[in-house]
C-alpha cells in the first residue's frame, strides 16, 4: 500500500467515525426530546386537568375541551416515553462506544504506537480493526443509514507530542471540562426548580387550609404532581452522575498530561503505555456512562 493509498485508507476510517458520531448524536436528541415531550405533557395533564375541574361549572364546553386536553395529554406522555426506552437507550450508547472506539483507534494508528509501532501496512490493519468494530454491532447499522459524515480532515497527529496536543489537551479543554460545567448548570437550574415547586406547593396548601379555599387546594396538589415529575426527569437525565463523571475523567486526564509535560522524553514502550493510558481513562467513563444509562 503506497503512502496515498494509506492516506486515503485513514481518512475513510475517519469519515466512518464521523457517521457513527453523527448517528449517536441523532438517536441521543431523539430519547432527550421523548423525555421532554413526556415531561410537558405530564404537566400539561396535570394542570389543564385540575383547570377543567373548576371551570366545569361555570362553562360546560370550556370544560369538557379542557378535560379532552388533559385526557388526550396523559395517554399520549406514556407513549412518547416508551420511544427513550431502555432499547432506544441501548442503541444510542452503543452507537456512540462505536465512534469513540474508531476515534481512538485512528489517533494511536495516527501516533505510531502500540499494534501500529513500526507496522508498514498500518492503514490496512486500521481499516481492518474498524472493520471489526463494525462487524460486531451490525445490529446497529441501520442508524447509520442515510447519515452523511461531516467534513473534516484527519487530525494532524504523526508521533506522540502531536497526540498529547490534539487529542489529549483538546478532550480535557474542548470537551470533558466544558461537558462538566453544562452538566453543573443543569443540576443547579432543576435544584432551584424543585425547590421553587416545592415553596409554591407549600404555600398553595398553607393558604388553602388558612382560608379555606378549596380551589387552592387543588392546586397545591398538580404543584406536587409537577414536582414529582420534573425530579423524575433529573433523575432519568442523571445530570448529577454525569456532572460527576466528566470532572472525574478530567482530572484523571490532567494527572496524565501533567506527567507528561514534566518528562514528554520517554522510550518507545512508555510512549505506548501512556497512549494506553489516555485511551483507558476515556474508555472507561464511556463504559461506566454506558453501564449507569442502561441499569438505572
Amino acid at each position: 500500500m503506497t503512502a496515498t493509498q494509506g492516506q486515503a485508507t485513514i481518512q475513510q476510517v475517519w469519515d466512518q467515525q464521523s457517521v457513527w458520531s453523527q448517528s449517536a448524536n441523532r438517536l441521543k436528541r431523539s430519547v432527550e426530546r421523548a423525555r421532554s415531550g413526556a415531561l410537558a405533557l405530564a404537566v400539561t395533564a396535570a394542570v389543564v386537568g385540575t383547570a377543567a375541574s373548576q371551570v366545569m361549572s361555570w362553562s360546560t364546553w370550556l370544560g369538557t375541551t379542557l378535560a379532552f386536553v388533559a385526557a388526550l395529554a396523559a395517554g399520549t406522555s406514556p407513549l412518547l416515553a416508551h420511544r427513550s426506552g431502555p432499547g432506544r437507550m441501548s442503541d444510542w450508547i452503543r452507537t456512540r462506544a462505536i465512534s469513540e472506539a474508531l476515534k481512538g483507534e485512528v489517533y494511536t494508528c495516527l501516533a505510531g504506537v502500540g499494534p501500529y509501532a513500526d507496522q508498514p501496512n498500518a492503514a490496512a490493519l486500521l481499516a481492518d480493526r474498524a472493520r471489526d468494530f463494525r462487524r460486531d454491532a451490525a445490529d446497529l447499522l441501520r442508524h447509520t443509514s442515510g447519515v452523511s459524515q461531516v467534513s473534516r480532515p484527519v487530525p494532524p497527529v504523526f508521533d506522540m507530542d502531536t497526540y498529547v496536543d490534539h487529542r489529549l489537551r483538546r478532550q480535557i479543554e474542548t470537551y470533558y471540562r466544558p461537558k462538566a460545567a453544562w452538566m453543573q448548570g443543569r443540576v443547579e437550574l432543576f435544584g432551584k426548580a424543585e425547590l421553587a415547586f416545592g415553596a409554591l406547593g407549600a404555600l398553595l396548601a398553607a393558604a388553602a387550609g388558612a382560608f379555606t379555599i378549596s380551589d387552592l387546594a387543588a392546586w397545591a396538589g398538580v404543584i406536587a404532581s409537577v414536582s414529582i415529575a420534573v425530579t423524575a426527569h433529573v433523575t432519568a437525565q442523571r445530570y448529577a452522575y454525569q456532572h460527576l463523571e466528566f470532572l472525574r475523567t478530567a482530572e484523571e486526564l490532567q494527572h496524565l498530561l501533567d506527567r507528561w509535560t514534566a518528562d514528554p522524553t520517554v522510550t518507545a514502550e512508555g510512549a505506548e503505555t501512556f497512549l494506553s493510558q489516555c485511551e483507558h481513562v476515556i474508555s472507561i467513563q464511556n463504559e461506566a456512562w454506558m453501564i449507569r444509562w442502561t441499569v438505572g
